[in-house]
């Protein structure tokens, strides 16, 4: 809601109410109605987010985990026999990585669009059914066009996961804390890796006729998918103003807790005014050349088991190093949310400290002599920080965005960058570069000195708006803004909104500070 839709919807009082103004309710945010000026106990704050955490952090996680590892089975079937399984080409194996995010690419703003209108918890319970039966047509496939249609399917699908989960991190928790629980549904991404080492060593020593390895790692995947979907129907939240698992007065506690964040919870009503700020604020630009540019990194996600196959390890060896890979990321990933957590380094600074490794494993991967295996391979596994900031970001873009339509908006316009970097990255790993790939290291070497550029300007442009806004006189405009509320005896009586709940940008909200 900007001044002019409060204007619109307003009714003058007398002169004792000079300044006031009624809002339309589908105009504020949903925890309005659940808003209390009474200040709300630290230990009270304190066992609410400890319940919400353990009613959410699980099936997230969870989720967050099938999600990769259902993404990344294409990666891992590369050396269980899916190319020549399927009578795959290098080329065709490259474009089952793009499509997938050409799909994603296609479908994130109405996937985003759906979460803001529908019940989130729902939404992505649908999305996650359909995803489980695309993975288990996998194993039918035989050929290039009906692996091309099943990977379109998944990319579809997936554009609702983690705008999804961004949403609901951003409506039950407040910005401090945001960043660490977006590193820990992310980092099981780790996990994921591990446990498809574990599967893939499994299904390799399988003696099935006619049902290859590759097979029945997409059967085993897709059933754990399809009991995560029902799981998500009946367990999942989608909002804390109707959670389940807590209480009425539970319930406006939690609207209460997150009222720091001056950024609200939902509003299922799409605003147009800030549709258009999102395409018109320069920093969701910045975020969106950086979510570009760092994921054609993210091609390495389906070519890491052929790249240390290449090294010269065997298959066997490779699945079993393959879950090595996993436990990096775990580790890179929890250091990089910790040190961000620290005030004096924050997520800016954390992101360019994290890109430093990163850059000198893909420097070495490319310098160093084929014979030194051992070398390459912990070069490679140094090189996995290079996905730890782009965790910072989608933790960090939750609390530099107000306003539900804006908030929605710009992740689709991330992620959609995020698409097309992750769509780019596979075309680069061509087989003439093989076995050493100097190009395709060479590329990722320039991307992360470019990324962490981005990442100091970002920070950059936030603390000068935070400075600008320190200097200002103080904006009343939305400080006595009320709805009108019937009681349980029939009476009207009228309500004041913080201005937390008003659905305000962080432009429009000059109480709004970006965080660091």
């Amino acid at each position: 809601m900007d001044s002019g839709s409060i204007s619109e919807h307003s009714e003058k009082h007398g002169p004792e109410h000079a300044h006031t103004a009624i809002a339309k309710l589908r105009d504020v945010d949903v925890a309005a109605a659940l808003d209390s000026d009474k200040p709300l106990d630290p230990e009270v704050a304190a066992r609410l987010r400890k319940k919400i955490d353990w009613h959410l952090m699980p099936l997230m996680c969870i989720m967050y985990l099938m999600a990769f590892a259902d993404k990344i089975t294409l990666g891992q079937s590369a050396v269980l026999g899916i190319l020549p399984g399927a009578n795959l080409t290098q080329n065709q194996f490259n474009w089952l990585g793009t499509v997938f995010y050409l799909s994603y690419l296609a479908f994130e703003y109405p996937q985003n669009l759906a979460l803001q209108t529908l019940p989130v918890g729902k939404w992505m319970s649908v999305n996650i059914f359909v995803w489980g039966v695309a993975l288990l047509c996998h194993a039918a496939c035989k050929s290039f066009g009906g692996l091309f249609a099943v990977r379109f399917i998944l990319g579809m699908c997936e554009g609702a996961i983690t705008p999804g989960f961004m949403i609901v991190t951003s409506m039950f928790y407040t910005r401090a804390e945001q960043n660490k629980r977006v590193g820990y549904w992310f980092l099981m991404n780790g996990f994921a890796i591990i446990f498809l080492g574990f599967v893939s060593f499994g299904v390799l020593h399988t003696q099935t006729e006619n049902f290859m390895p590759w097979q029945w790692l997409m059967v085993i995947t897709g059933i754990i998918t399809l009991v995560t979907a029902v799981l998500f129907w009946f367990f999942f939240p989608d909002s804390p103003t109707t959670a389940y698992f807590l209480t009425a007065e539970e319930r406006a506690q939690a609207v209460q807790r997150i009222k720091i964040n001056q950024a609200g919870v939902e509003n299922k009503h799409w605003k147009r005014d800030q549709f258009i700020e999102a395409f018109t604020d320069p920093k969701v630009w910045v975020m969106a050349l950086f979510a570009a540019v760092g994921n054609v990194v993210n091609s390495l996600t389906n070519q890491r088991q052929l790249i240390i196959n290449q090294f010269g390890f065997t298959p066997i060896q490779t699945t079993l190093l393959g879950s090595v890979d996993g436990v990096v990321e775990i580790l890179t990933i929890w250091l990089g949310v910790s040190l961000a957590a620290i005030p004096a380094l924050g997520r800016g600074y954390t992101a360019v400290m994290c890109f430093v490794p990163a850059l000198l494993g893909s420097i070495l991967v490319s310098t160093l002599p084929s014979h030194n295996r051992i070398g390459l391979l912990f070069s490679y596994w140094i090189a996995i920080f290079v996905f730890v900031p782009f965790v910072i970001l989608l933790g960090w873009m939750g609390t530099i965005t107000s306003g539900h339509t804006k908030k929605t908006t710009v992740n689709a316009i991330v992620l959609c960058a995020y698409a097309i970097g992750n769509a780019a990255g596979p075309f680069m790993w061509k087989k003439h570069y093989q076995p050493r790939n100097h190009v395709p290291w060479a590329v990722i070497s320039a991307c992360i000195f470019t990324c962490a550029m981005l990442m100091l300007l970002l920070r950059f442009m936030l603390t000068s708006e935070n400075k600008r806004r320190d200097a200002e006189k103080r904006d009343d405009t939305y400080d006595d803004v009320y709805i009108t509320e019937v009681t349980a005896d029939g009476k009207t009586i009228e309500k004041r909104v913080d201005r937390a709940f008003l659905d305000l940008t962080d432009i429009q909200n000059r109480d709004f500070r970006y965080v660091l």
